[in-house]
């Protein structure tokens, strides 16, 4: 399993209350897949600046994808515009393809978010990993989900011997998950202030 899919699975066993925004969760899962290619030996940076490499050998079609989808020319790419790139309706993407594989089934359960379409994950062992793994307090894993707001901040943060490559990725899906909260926060507003207005003192 990749970090990717475990991040969605962590996603979806998330309770009540926990809810990560599609929008937020695309976005972490565009920089999860560049970890996972990073890990793979298909990519490196070079400051925020990605250069692919050979295509990774795997099974994972998403993975692939996303390997296809790495701008080969120069100029090279900055993290942060894959992360828009990439990750415009990713979690629709993925879960599309979880459907395929048969890792969950429809239930009518009230809590669970609106944009899995009520999604519930089936018993797996992808599933124990990302699991474990969570609740392990994996430095990564744990990093994403508390970006996207499922889980509390690790209170030790990622270890001193990071690499600085996957600092780099982790702050900029951090930057571009707060940039997403700041536009959704004004839209907010902005709704708000038009409904006053039709509807007068």
């Amino acid at each position: 399993m990749t970090t990717a899919r475990d991040l969605l699975i962590v996603a979806l066993d998330a309770g009540p209350g926990r809810r990560a925004e599609p929008g937020d969760l695309s976005l972490a899962l565009a920089g999860a897949e560049l970890l996972d290619l990073r890990d793979a030996r298909a990519l490196t940076l070079d400051g925020d600046l990605l250069v692919p490499g050979d295509p990774p050998a795997t099974d994972d079609r998403l993975l692939r994808e996303a390997a296809s989808a790495l701008v080969r020319q120069t100029p090279r790419e900055p993290v942060e515009d894959w992360l828009w790139r990439r990750g415009r309706d990713l979690a629709s993407a993925y879960l599309a393809a979880f459907e395929e594989e048969g890792r969950f089934t429809r239930q009518r359960r009230r809590w669970l978010p609106s944009w899995t379409g009520e999604a519930a994950l089936v018993d797996s062992p992808a599933r124990q990993q990302a699991t474990d793994r969570s609740a392990a307090d994996e430095p990564v894993l744990a990093t994403l989900t508390s970006t996207i707001g499922i889980r509390e901040a690790p209170a030790a943060g990622l270890p001193d011997e990071t690499d600085t490559e996957v600092v780099t990725i982790l702050t900029a899906v951090d930057d571009a998950v707060t940039e997403l909260t700041a536009v959704r926060q004004r839209r907010a507003i902005e709704k708000a202030a038009f409904d006053n207005i039709w509807r007068g003192p």
